[in-house]
């Protein structure tokens, strides 16, 4: 009898302690992104699903197939209905976006921006990029190769917050150089404008002419790299952001002098594991101003690194990108 008792207690010990796992597959985690389509954000997807894999969560990662942040607002709320375990998003318009997450927040779902951040929203807090630091890495490289002094074109993507940053450093890098900035160009999210306007500006001599273009988006440095190689334009400087594989292959071949590395593979793995820490023991009040709270359990900002990449380095790069591709 005491036997057999002994063998049903064991029993209820191990139903117990199954039915009690920390994770499940019913758990489901949204990445909201701002453009599906770039290689940079499916690489962001990589990271984030490999970490759910590890905890056997659900992941979904969904948002619009080009800029638009309008689209991104609707995936979002859609995201919220389906009353998910957490919710990583880049903003791609703080204006837009706020609202969304702020409605997220007060409906109880943790919510950590990546990329980039909507500061005075009530997300938890933001991993990703120093993006002014990474603009100013950029603007010291392009103000070391020009010798101070130069007209330069910068395509970016205004209103977008990483990119209002980066555009930020950029500028305190030039500091006292005589280095102009002749024209800053939004490309609104498509880089085809970015090849248009370089291709036409490739033609210009004399006083008009460009001696560098700066890309502080994703997608643009291809596409002036095509322009450049299309006009017989090497003696151009050319300064990129992200290391897509086009871009990688640029700086090899050399179109593309060098670019700004971030880790987008980092912020989704990253943010995954830290909405599920959040998801597990959630704080007593989600919408609480944890930045301001000497005593927060959350931090304001995780910086995930940045690094320039020139002929000196990109052949780790290019094998790091080979290797994460398998």
């Amino acid at each position: 009898m005491k036997r057999n008792s002994a063998v049903v207690w064991m029993g209820l010990a191990l139903a117990f302690l199954c039915g009690c796992e920390r994770h499940s597959t019913k758990e489901v985690f949204y990445m909201v992104t701002t453009n599906a389509a770039l290689p940079y954000w499916q690489t962001a997807a990589a990271g984030f699903n490999h970490a759910a894999a590890q905890y056997k969560v659900t992941s979904k990662v969904v948002g619009p197939d080009g800029y638009d942040a309008q689209a991104e607002l609707a995936a979002l709320q859609q995201a919220v209905a389906a009353k998910p375990a957490g919710i990583l998003i880049s903003v791609a318009d703080a204006a837009v976006l706020q609202p969304g997450i702020d409605a997220a927040v007060q409906a109880g779902v943790p919510v950590i921006t990546i990329d980039s951040d909507a500061a005075s929203s009530h997300r938890l807090y933001f991993i990703g990029t120093n993006n002014l630091e990474a603009g100013r890495l950029s603007g010291k490289h392009v103000v070391d190769k020009l010798k101070n002094k130069g007209s330069i074109i910068v395509f970016t993507i205004t209103g977008q917050p990483n990119t209002e940053d980066r555009l930020k450093g950029f500028r305190d890098a030039l500091g006292n150089s005589q280095i102009n900035i002749a024209e800053v160009i939004d490309i609104k999210g498509d880089a085809r404008m970015a090849f248009d306007k370089a291709q036409e500006l490739l033609g210009q001599t004399g006083p008009k002419k460009v001696d560098a273009f700066v890309c502080l988006d994703s997608a643009s440095g291809k596409m002036v790299s095509d322009a450049i190689k299309r006009a017989n334009a090497t003696d151009r400087l050319l300064m990129a952001f992200d290391v897509n594989q086009d871009t990688l292959d640029g700086i090899k071949g050399g179109t593309i002098d060098a670019t700004i590395a971030q880790k987008p593979y980092t912020m989704g793995y990253a943010g995954l594991k830290a909405l599920d820490e959040v998801f597990h023991n959630p704080p007593a009040h989600m919408d609480k101003d944890f930045g301001a709270d000497s005593f927060s359990p959350y931090p304001v900002f995780v910086d995930t690194g940045t690094s320039l990449v020139d002929k000196n380095n990109v052949d780790f790069y290019l094998a790091s990108s080979a290797a994460g591709s398998k």
